[in-house]
């Protein structure tokens, strides 16, 4: 994996604050990072993709992604679901993360719950570590997971953002239809 990996970032204003939002040449969004973390961007995205280099230059809206996720927080909770994501991380990583996407909108789970799900039940504190090092905050929902008891517990954005995230998700999330 050696060579350049061009990537373009565009800032999007939230309600939350702005967010940074990182996509590759493919379309694929490759990261978000609150702009307070702008700073650790660079480093981040580094370490993620080493050895490759990277080239970060400016885009606007990016293959419609900054489109898609400012419909997210304007009430379309749906419009993130599909968007193609890339990352690097462990096998592991990768597996707890495409998990993540799996938790329906306006829905939380356990450590341990995401732990079973993806068939590694005695994996809790991986699971948790691997939730934490997600770099697509809120397309790839690291926030529907909570404590075993129902508390919330950490979120590299913040809890008050956390908070948010799942109570927008709940108002606004399509109701279950049975066939």
């Amino acid at each position: 994996m050696n060579g350049i990996l061009s990537l373009w970032v565009d800032r999007l204003p939230t309600p939350l604050g702005e967010m940074l939002i990182v996509s590759d040449d493919a379309g694929c969004l490759r990261a978000t990072f609150w702009s307070e973390k702008d700073r650790l961007m660079q480093p981040f995205l580094k370490r993620h993709y080493a050895p490759m280099q990277l080239r970060l230059a400016p885009a606007r809206d990016p293959h419609g992604l900054t489109t898609a996720i400012a419909r997210y927080f304007d009430g379309d909770v749906h419009s993130i679901d599909s968007l193609s994501v890339k990352t690097a991380g462990t096998d592991f990583q990768r597996l707890v993360w495409r998990a993540l996407r799996n938790i329906p909108c306006g829905r939380t789970i356990s450590y341990g719950e995401l732990a079973r799900r993806i068939g590694r039940p005695q994996a809790v504190r991986a699971v948790g570590l691997a939730n934490g090092a997600n770099p697509l905050g809120v397309v790839v929902p690291c926030h529907r997971v909570i404590g075993a008891n129902g508390s919330l517990t950490g979120y590299g954005g913040g809890m008050e953002r956390k908070r948010w995230l799942l109570d927008h998700e709940t108002r606004l999330r399509l109701p279950l239809v049975y066939t």
